[in-house]
């Protein structure tokens, strides 16, 4: 309660400001005439980690960066905090709402639920969700081909492990990470069938603390290569940090996840990830705020996938470089259809 207290108080002061500034806080935002990009007020509610998580709320923050800087936009970031309630998500977006912000990017499908209610006590603010289906006429749906991208760099973990063990460490066993374990186990068995796959999930709802607990991803890493894993992909937020700690310690190498983590690690860890899985969130939320800048937003569900460049994998630091053209030859098949990716694992 004292957390929620405390959001409220910081975002109605906000709210105070912009009111002195000419800002609307009405309870409902219209969207009658000409909008013009410099006139946009967007609210970004983060998932747990926020800003700074050098993994997926980073990437959605590189997105609203690139629009601002381009468009000229007013901005305003909010994040999740560790053992935070639905209630609070809620309240969150609703603050933002209430607050004359549209539209309204909720990061991760830990909104699912408060943006259903949310955007329906607002119909006419625009509301956006990274990673969810959420129903709702005004309720964009953001969401990727994670088991594609992460197909990948199961191909990249088998060329390049030597002892035919590799691990895949997710944050919290939800759906949406298990679509990432199938991916990599599909990537990693198709360019060698008799490797072994080792799967660790760090938390389960609905706290999901598993997403930024780099102590348990060093734990969790440590046994998958004590175990004879030499690679391990980590999809697991900022815990991420704590298996690439693991992997440098143990002389043996990790994939990170959503952002090139090679390029926001720090240096001494940048020699032990290989390459990693990329989520463009960045450019889901800058095309989405972009066509809502253009007078043309993009709605319902928009997949990135690797046709529409959405997935991917990061080749910083030149370890996958001799691999390269077989990762391609890959993508392509996946692009052509020739071959299907799973997006639940296999029993």
């Amino acid at each position: 309660m004292r957390r929620l207290t405390t959001i409220v108080a910081v975002v109605a002061a906000a709210t105070l400001g912009l009111a002195a500034c000419g800002g609307g806080s009405d309870t409902e935002t219209t969207t009658g005439g000409a909008t013009t990009a410099s006139s946009l007020k967007v609210g970004l509610a983060y998932d747990i980690g926020g800003r700074g998580d050098k993994s997926f709320n980073d990437a959605a923050a590189a997105g609203l960066d690139k629009a601002k800087s381009e468009l000229g936009l007013e901005t305003k970031e909010l994040s999740a905090v560790k053992g935070e309630s639905d209630a609070d998500k809620e309240q969150r977006l609703r603050l933002l709402a209430q607050s004359g912000y549209d539209p309204v990017i909720a990061v991760g499908f830990a909104y699912a639920t408060g943006l259903k209610k949310v955007a329906a006590e607002f119909p006419k603010v625009k509301f956006a969700i990274v990673d969810d289906a959420t129903e709702g006429s005004n309720i964009t749906n953001l969401v990727f081909a994670e088991n594609e991208g992460s197909f990948l760099v199961g191909v990249a973990a088998a060329l390049k492990t030597k002892t035919g063990n590799v691990g895949y460490i997710g944050g919290c066993l939800v759906p949406l990470l298990q679509k990432f374990e199938a991916g990599f186990t599909a990537g990693v068995k198709a360019a060698k069938p008799d490797a072994k796959v080792q799967v660790k999930y760090l938390s389960n709802p609905p706290t999901c603390a598993g997403f930024n607990d780099p102590a348990a991803g060093t734990e969790t890493a440590n046994g998958m290569y004590d175990a004879g894993a030499d690679v391990i992909f980590a999809a697991a937020g900022g815990s991420g940090t704590g298996v690439f700690q693991s992997a440098k310690a143990k002389s043996t190498l990790a994939i990170g996840v959503d952002s090139d983590q090679y390029q926001t690690a720090a240096p001494d860890l940048q020699p032990v990830i290989m390459t990693s899985m990329l989520k463009k969130v960045d450019v889901a939320v800058y095309e989405f705020l972009k066509s809502v800048a253009d007078g043309s937003p993009l709605t319902g569900l928009q997949t990135f996938d690797l046709k529409r460049d959405g997935v991917g994998y990061a080749t910083s630091g030149g370890q996958v470089d001799d691999i390269k053209a077989q990762l391609d030859e890959y993508k392509q098949k996946i692009v052509s259809g020739e071959i299907t990716v799973p997006t639940t694992p296999s029993k």
